[in-house]
């Protein structure tokens, strides 16, 4: 479960830098990652709730 935080840690700091880019330099390419780290940050979420609730169980 560590190894997954620290994947959804990663994602997230990849996420903020290419939003923050898009925002403030209006930079298209920066979106697009920005967008494409969402999506990743969605799956890792899903998986963390799964394995959150096997181990809330054990």
């Amino acid at each position: 479960m560590k190894e997954l935080i620290e994947k959804i840690n990663t994602e997230f700091e990849a996420f903020k830098t290419d939003s923050d880019m898009q925002v403030e330099s209006n930079n298209k390419a920066a979106g697009a990652r920005a967008r494409k780290a969402s999506l990743a940050l969605d799956k890792l979420l899903k998986e963390f709730r799964k394995a959150s609730l096997e181990a809330s169980k054990n």
